[in-house]
């Protein structure tokens, strides 16, 4: 099994909720990590915006975030670019993933990607 965790949530008008779906998210990562699945996560849509967050030492999630970043598959470039959060993804060193050539974007995660390589896709 594979699988790949698309976090949606947005940190800027979000609330409680959106930390939550975020702790969840990163929280499923680390046990699919601890169990030895191949796990990949995607900030994707206004999850976009965590790039700019999760780094803060003095966030909520940071050391959980930390347990997982190198799972990290990076941030959807095309919605960074809409929701204004690709410099911070760029400045925080997340790759900005384009595989789904959406027009008039620069490019999104591929979901039927990850789906034909065998990732079971969960979302928060």
């Amino acid at each position: 099994m594979k699988a790949a965790i698309i976090v949606l949530s947005d940190p800027k008008h979000g609330g409680e909720e959106a930390l939550g779906r975020l702790f969840n998210a990163l929280a499923a990562a680390y046990d699919f990590k601890q169990r030895g699945t191949e796990v990949a996560i995607y900030f994707q849509g206004t999850g976009t915006r965590w790039a700019g967050v999760v780094g803060n030492a003095d966030h909520p999630v940071h050391a959980l975030y930390n347990a997982v970043a190198d799972t990290v598959a990076g941030v959807s470039c095309g919605c960074a670019d809409v929701f204004g959060s690709r410099e911070d993804a760029v400045k925080n060193g997340f790759d900005l993933i384009t595989d789904n050539s959406v027009p008039g974007t620069s490019g999104l995660p591929s979901i039927a990607q990850l789906s034909e390589q065998g990732y079971t896709i969960f979302s928060f």
